[in-house]
Order: structure tokens, then C-alpha cells, then sequence
């Protein structure tokens, strides 16, 4: 039987949120993997890659597993009712509701995340607790049907999680050796309390702007 997967496919969206699951799904036997979003018109990526919607919320059927990527782009869809609406369809039916990175902070918004535990990107982790999480800093966090994920990288990890709930170890591992994930960074500085001071006051700053659309998105949470 075929298992349906949707992502969301929004402008603005981290890329790698949304193809490393993309890649880890289609890569799976038995599986159709949808790009999904309001329209099929081409969206742009936040660094610049096209991406194409298979399908229009109006015409996706019913996902096995719904996924929501991060990226800036999120800070628009925190105030989207077409957007949110869809997602609590989806997830009414679906057997997993999923998220990558800040994705999270959309499921939050559309209140599929109170009293969950939840993972979300490093620099959003205080943005969980407004929406009734409980905040969890892991790649890969599952609290029964709702499955998230860390920041961006942290995307191939939820992938092979979710094929090993949905079609067992085996064939996540398989899956694992075909695309030889066995990360080996050249640089320990994957997490705050890895890297220096200043690379992460660095890397702060670079986000700043969107934080703090998110900030004034969420005021009153």
C-alpha cells in the first residue's frame, strides 16, 4: 500500500528543511511524495533555488504524513488562515503530523503542538513553550502521532526516523547507506555549546531580523 507523504512548499523556505526529508521519503519503496502549497505556480527557496507544488491545497488528498519545513518564509504563514486551516485538516486524518526545524513553530500556531514535546531550531527553542510545548532539544523528537525535528540537517535524521516507524529499521537503513549519511563535519561547531562565542554571536546576528518578525508575529502568546 502507498503511503503519502505531503511538505509544505512555501516561498521562503530553508531548502535542505525541505528536500533532506524529500530525498529520505521518495527514497523509500511504496511512497508518493508531494510538494504542496495554495497554488502549483513555481515558489522561490530562501537562498534562491525554484521549487515546483505538485499540488494546490484544494486538491491534496489525505496524507499518511504531513510535513511543515522552516526557513524565514515561516514568519508569513504564522498569520495565515488558509495555510493553518489546511494543516489542521490534514492533521485530523493523518498518521503523523511532522515538522522540520521551525517548521514547528507553524504547527504551534495552528494548536497541534499543546502539551507536546516538540524540537524546533536552536535559535527558536523559547518559541515552543508559547504554544503549550514542552521544548526538547534533540534532532528527532516523537510524542505520539506528532514527529519534529531540529534545525535544518537534522531533517535526514526525522526522514530515516519516520521511514523506520512507517516500514521498520531495515529499510531506513538501507535507505541510510544508499545516500551514505554518516555525517563527519569538518567543524565541531554544529550547536551552540559547540561552537565559539563569537561564531555563534555571529550567527545570531545573521537571524536576527527574522526572530524579530517573529517577535512581533507572536506578541501576546
Amino acid at each position: 500500500m502507498t503511503v503519502r507523504f505531503g511538505i509544505l512548499c512555501f516561498p521562503g523556505v530553508q531548502q535542505l528543511d525541505l528536500t533532506g526529508p524529500y530525498e529520505v521519503f521518495a527514497s523509500a519503496r511504496d511512497t508518493q511524495v508531494d510538494l504542496v502549497w495554495k497554488t502549483t505556480e513555481p515558489i522561490r527557496a530562501s537562498t534562491g533555488l525554484w521549487l515546483t507544488p505538485d499540488r494546490a491545497f484544494e486538491e491534496a488528498p489525505a496524507y499518511d504524513v504531513i510535513c511543515v519545513p522552516g526557513g524565514g518564509g515561516v514568519n508569513p504563514l504564522l498569520t495565515d488562515k488558509e495555510t493553518l486551516d489546511f494543516l489542521r485538516s490534514q492533521a485530523a486524518t493523518a498518521r503523523f503530523v511532522t515538522s522540520v526545524c521551525t517548521g514547528s513553530l507553524v504547527l504551534g500556531q495552528a494548536g497541534l503542538l499543546a502539551g507536546k514535546r516538540a524540537a524546533t531550531h536552536w535559535n527558536a527553542m523559547d518559541f515552543l513553550q508559547r504554544f503549550g510545548a514542552n521544548a526538547v532539544n534533540e534532532r528527532v523528537v516523537r510524542d505520539g502521532s506528532l514527529i519534529t525535528a531540529g534545525g535544518v540537517t537534522s531533517g535526514i535524521d526525522f526522514g530515516l526516523a519516520v521511514i523506520a516507524e512507517l516500514m521498520g529499521q531495515d529499510e531506513a537503513e538501507i535507505i541510510q547507506l544508499s545516500l551514505e549519511y554518516a555525517p563527519a563535519p569538518p567543524f565541531n561547531a554544529g550547536l551552540p555549546g559547540q561552537a565559539r562565542k563569537e561564531i555563534v554571536a555571529a550567527a545570531r546576528q545573521r537571524m536576527a531580523r527574522s526572530r524579530e518578525e517573529r517577535e512581533v508575529l507572536l506578541v501576546g502568546k
